[in-house]
C-alpha cells in the first residue's frame, strides 16, 4: 500500500491539510469530523485507481487551520473551505464523493455550488437530521445498540488512550455497522487509521439536530450517485431513497449485502459501480 502525498493548502479562509493519490479527474474527499493522515481512507482509496484524489483535514483536524469562530465547525463553512481549496488548485471543477457525514456535506455542496462539481458522490448518508427520525438508526434512542453506540463515541474522544485501546475501541464500534462483523478482518487490513477531532464531533452533534436540506435539493443539477447499503443502521435506506426521489439528476444503487460500508462490504461491485458512473458523468 503506498502512502498518499501530503500537502498544505493555503487559502484565504485558512490552510488545509490534504492527502493527494492518482492520476486523473480530480475527486475532492471529507468527512466532517475524521481526521486523516498519510496513511489515506478507505473510502477515499476507493477513487484512486482512476482518479486523482484530494483527501481533504478540515479545521480543527489534522495540521490543518484551527477554527476562530464555532461556525467555522458547521457544515455549511466546510462547502466553503473545499470551494476555497479547488479555487487554489486551479481547477474549474471536480467531483465530490462523501460517506456518511461526508454526504451530508456533499449535499450541502451540491445545493449550493453545482457549477463547481463535475458529479457528486453520495455513500451511506442523508440530507435530513436522522438520529431521532428512525428508530433503524443506531442514533435513536429506541435502538438496541444505542447505549454502547453512545458509550464508544465518548470514549474515542479521549485523549489518554493507548493506541492499543483506541484501536480496540473503534474496532467495536465500526461491527456495529458491518452487516458481516465477523468479516472485520478482512475488510480492514491495510492499515489504514484516521482519528476523530472532537472539536469537530461536539459541534456536528449539536448542528445535526436541526439539519434539514430536503427542500433544497431540487437545486442540485450535477448528475447525483447515490449508493446505500440496505442494512445500513448509521443513515437507513429510507433516507437515500428521499434523497434520490428529491434530486433531479440523481440515480440510488442499494447494495444488498451492505450495511454503513459497502465500498468494503461489497469492494470490487462497488468500485465497478461508481467508475462506471463516473466514466458516463464525465463524458458530458
Amino acid at each position: 500500500m503506498s502512502c498518499w502525498e501530503t500537502k498544505i493548502i493555503e487559502t484565504a479562509r485558512g490552510n488545509f491539510e490534504v492527502f493527494v493519490k492518482g492520476e486523473g479527474h480530480p475527486i475532492c474527499v471529507t468527512h466532517h469530523y475524521s481526521e486523516f493522515n498519510a496513511t489515506g481512507d478507505y473510502f477515499a482509496d476507493s477513487f484512486t485507481d482512476n482518479h486523482k484524489v484530494y483527501l481533504v483535514n478540515l479545521k480543527e483536524a489534522g495540521n490543518s487551520s484551527k477554527a476562530n469562530a464555532a461556525h467555522e465547525l458547521s457544515m455549511f463553512d466546510a462547502v466553503y473551505d473545499l470551494e476555497a481549496i479547488r479555487v487554489e488548485l486551479g481547477y474549474s471543477k471536480w467531483s465530490f464523493a462523501g460517506h456518511s457525514t461526508g454526504g451530508m456535506i456533499g449535499v450541502i455542496y451540491g445545493i449550493h455550488f453545482s457549477n463547481s462539481l463535475a458529479s457528486l458522490i453520495i455513500v451511506g448518508s442523508a440530507a435530513r437530521q436522522y438520529a431521532n427520525s428512525s428508530s433503524k438508526c443506531i442514533y435513536h434512542p429506541d435502538h438496541p445498540r444505542f447505549d454502547r453506540m453512545q458509550q464508544l463515541i465518548e470514549i474515542l474522544k479521549r485523549s489518554d488512550l493507548s493506541p492499543g485501546e483506541r484501536e480496540q475501541f473503534s474496532r467495536e464500534r465500526t461491527k456495529l455497522s458491518l452487516f458481516h462483523p465477523h468479516k472485520y478482518e478482512e475488510y480492514f487490513s491495510l492499515g489504514i487509521h484516521k482519528k476523530i477531532s472532537s472539536a469537530r464531533m461536539n459541534f456536528f452533534i449539536r448542528e445535526q439536530m436541526i439539519f434539514d436540506v430536503t427542500r433544497e435539493l431540487g437545486k442540485i443539477t450535477t448528475n447525483t450517485l447515490i449508493i446505500c447499503g440496505c442494512h445500513d443502521v448509521q443513515c437507513p435506506l429510507p433516507f437515500s431513497i428521499e434523497m434520490n426521489e428529491l434530486i433531479p439528476k440523481s440515480q440510488l444503487i442499494i447494495f444488498n449485502e451492505s450495511n454503513h460500508y459497502p465500498f468494503l462490504e461489497e469492494r470490487l461491485v462497488f468500485r465497478q459501480t461508481v467508475l462506471a458512473y463516473l466514466e458516463d458523468a464525465l463524458s458530458y
